[in-house]
């Protein structure tokens, strides 16, 4: 199952460069687990292998440790992999090992495979000398320590690393030697071309030692419904745990409703690489997640972005996305596109054509989109995406006929130009 997880945890792999062949092993080892995985690699000379895994049914993204924060929230991820990536985590002050500690989970595990650990067992294979190894491997140990990593494990050339649950102790120990600095200020779950700092992400208070930092999540699969402790705790503005549950109960009904209208919706097989355009809390894609596919959960940047970590404490992936823009995946990378209400959202933003032109190049042919919004809003969608030879028809809300809201139905037709 895509959206089941035994264990409970969410992984980020960074795909290694140097191979094609590498197209989200690590990712797909981890599904067939039920532990889901977000991969991505950067567009470079082996760009195919994101798409690869894409086609493989495994979750993948374009992305890169680069200037830029990583699209996804703070505390998200329960453990992050690196496999031969080639990153140079012990340089710019640690910048990019700083960046993994923002989207690692209190208590997560970081993993790094290749290069340069265990140098002294590896090093003629790696074709460089025992002198640089040494040093590199110091250097990222040091960084590691600095922000109050402990290792953990190292075996053959795997080394494996634990976040502290919370910053108690560390900021106890780090009164001499302040460098990198805790951040001060800065939003940490802002990541939508927000710049990295070589400043350390503080975590939330704790009244106890051994207390974990923003509250400990559930074990799957009741972490899946459970209320998430962002929002116990009140920090997603307008969302109770009252409201959370409504939410949840509501997204059932409403997929419940969408198994009635939608013939293909049940065959086995047929959706595996699901997108939900404005995820909101996810509850669309925690009513999948008996079923056998992943949802991509996009929080818009225009919506309350704070609710991408709930999203991720609910044992879901995701990332920010501006629908303006294009997003960072091939074409034909979904077989089932749901957007709930994005284009009121974004209307006066930009162009409907311009979502609707996006949404046909990431569809799979013959693939299926749910599009929610007002009846007035849904008749200039469906003018359009008509012109796009997308087959369409408005059906009624769950509630019946009276509700203003309606459902579009899409399938995108398959069709080729002619010869010229």
């Amino acid at each position: 199952m895509g959206m089941a997880r035994s264990s409970g945890s969410i992984s980020f792999s960074l795909m290694r460069r140097e191979w094609p062949v590498q197209v989200a092993s690590w990712g797909a080892y981890l599904l067939s687990r039920d532990i889901l995985a977000m991969s991505f690699a950067p567009r470079d000379s082996h760009e195919a292998q994101v798409q690869f895994a894409l086609e493989r049914g495994v979750p993948a993204m374009i992305g890169v440790l680069a200037s830029n924060r990583l699209t996804y929230p703070a505390r998200a991820f329960d453990m992050a992999h690196c496999s031969r990536c080639l990153i140079p985590w012990h340089l710019y002050d640690g910048l990019y090992l700083i960046e993994v500690d923002r989207v690692l989970r209190p208590g997560g595990y970081w993993i790094l495979s290749g290069p340069p650990i265990n140098w002294k067992k590896y090093w003629k294979g790696w074709e460089r000398s025992k002198e640089d190894l040494n040093a590199e491997q110091e250097a990222i140990e040091a960084v590691a320590r600095s922000l109050c990593w402990k290792k953990i494990k190292e075996a053959g050339d795997i080394a494996v690393w634990q976040k502290p649950a919370n910053h108690a102790g560390c900021k106890a120990s780090r009164k001499a030697a302040k460098s990198p600095p805790f951040c001060s200020k800065k939003n940490a779950d802002a990541a939508w071309y927000d710049k990295m700092e070589a400043c350390v992400t503080p975590l939330p208070e704790v009244s106890d030692a051994s207390e974990v930092a923003g509250g400990a999540v559930k074990k799957w699969p009741q972490r899946l419904t459970a209320v998430p402790p962002r929002v116990s705790r009140g920090t997603v503005k307008g969302v109770t745990a009252k409201a959370f549950q409504q939410d949840t109960e509501l997204w059932k009904k409403r997929v419940r409703h969408y198994k009635a209208v939608i013939n293909q919706f049940e065959q086995k097989g047929r959706y595996r690489n699901v997108l939900d355009m404005n995820a909101r809390l996810g509850g669309f894609a925690a009513a999948l997640a008996s079923y056998p596919q992943w949802v991509m959960n996009m929080v818009p940047t225009v919506a309350n972005s704070s609710a991408l970590g709930v999203v991720y404490e609910r044992g879901l992936i995701g990332s920010y996305q501006d629908w303006c823009e294009g997003t960072s995946t091939y074409p034909r990378t979904y077989d089932l596109i749901h957007a709930d209400s994005v284009f009121t959202l974004y209307k006066n933003r930009c162009e409907m054509d311009t979502i609707l032109l996006e949404m046909d190049r990431v569809l799979r042919p013959e693939g299926t989109v749910i599009i929610r919004d007002d009846v007035d809003m849904l008749v200039k969608v469906k003018s359009v995406a008509d012109g796009m030879r997308w087959d369409s028809q408005i059906v009624d809300h769950e509630d019946g006929p009276l509700v203003r809201e309606k459902i579009l139905l899409v399938a995108k037709t398959y069709w080729t130009a002619k010869n010229q």
